[in-house]
Formats: structure tokens, C-alpha cells, sequence
């Protein structure tokens, strides 16, 4: 072959502004790529974040209220052994006595402690005349009394107590025509 016939057949370098215009395009498009790349793991560690943002903040709530409820529950077992002694305080008030001023005296001390019960939360369950609710409500005896109507306490044995809207003690009752 001639030299001529070499020169035809070998490809003609590009000018180096095409060479250096393919470049920058490669280098455009490997940019290009890369960036995508970074959008798509900034909204995955956006995600996660928020995620873990609302869980901790579930947590949070979860952990109050478990809190709460525990310091309800025992608030409740200490008012529960108090109850106990109110009773008794009552049935004495209801004795008859002689000293008029000791009476009064322990009429006062004894609303104390019921007004104390009530600054806490505590709340008597209401019971005769209502129609009967094994939520709250314990039947000791069942009577048949026409006065009454159909499953209605009749009479109370023991008041009872709620707290924060959990029983703590329930209402011995007597349920009349069950």
C-alpha cells in the first residue's frame, strides 16, 4: 500500500475542541449521575429521620402516660388502706354520744379528711338507686322489693371509690328484683 492510501484509511483526529466538548459531556452526565444519587439518599436519611423523630416522640407520650397511670395506681393503694379507717370513722360519727363538742370535733376532723380525699381526686361511686354495674358495683345479697325497680341497688354495705376514673374500691351493694 502507498502512503496515500495509509493516510486515507487511518481515522483523522478530532480537533481538540470536540475531543474536550465529549469530555465535558462525560464529566456533565457522571456529575448529573452523582447528584441524583445524592437527592435520592438525602430524601431515604430525611425519611429515616422523620421517622425516628415520630417515634421517639411516640415514646415520649407512651412514657407519660405509663407515668401517669403508675402514680395513679399508687396514689390508689395508699388511699385504699385509708378507706379502711374512714369507714370506721364514719360508723363512729353515726354512734350516739353524749359529749356534744367531742361529736362536733370529730365531725370536723372527719370532713377534713373527706375534703383531703376530694383535693386528691377521690370520688365516692354513687350507688343507691342506680341501676347496678358489675364495673363498679359488688351484689352481696339480692331482694325482692316492689318499691324498686328491676336490678337497682337498693342498699349500700360499703361506699366506694374511684380515682382518676379507675375503681379503687367497689361498692358493696344490695341489688333489689334481679
Amino acid at each position: 500500500m502507498s502512503n496515500q492510501e495509509k493516510e486515507k484509511e487511518t481515522p483523522v483526529p478530532e480537533t481538540e475542541q470536540e475531543t474536550s466538548a465529549k469530555e465535558m459531556q462525560d464529566v456533565a452526565d457522571e456529575i448529573s449521575a452523582q447528584l441524583e444519587a445524592l437527592k435520592k439518599e438525602n430524601e431515604e436519611l430525611s425519611d429515616r429521620l422523620y421517622r425516628t423523630a415520630a417515634e421517639f416522640d411516640n415514646f415520649k407520650k407512651r412514657t407519660a402516660k405509663e407515668k401517669q397511670e403508675l402514680s395513679s395506681f399508687a396514689k390508689g393503694v395508699c388511699i385504699k388502706e385509708f378507706l379502711t379507717a374512714s369507714d370506721n370513722f364514719e360508723r363512729a360519727l353515726s354512734a350516739p354520744c353524749k359529749d356534744e363538742e367531742f361529736k362536733k370535733g370529730m365531725e370536723m376532723i372527719f370532713n377534713q379528711l373527706r375534703e383531703a380525699f376530694s383535693r386528691i381526686g377521690v370520688k365516692e361511686i354513687e350507688a343507691l338507686g342506680n341501676p347496678f354495674d358489675p364495673n363498679i358495683h359488688h351484689a352481696i345479697k339480692q331482694v325482692e322489693d316492689e318499691s324498686f325497680g328491676e336490678n337497682i341497688v337498693c342498699e349500700v354495705l360499703q361506699k366506694g371509690y374511684e380515682l382518676d376514673g379507675h375503681v379503687i374500691r367497689h361498692a358493696m351493694v344490695v341489688v333489689a328484683n334481679p
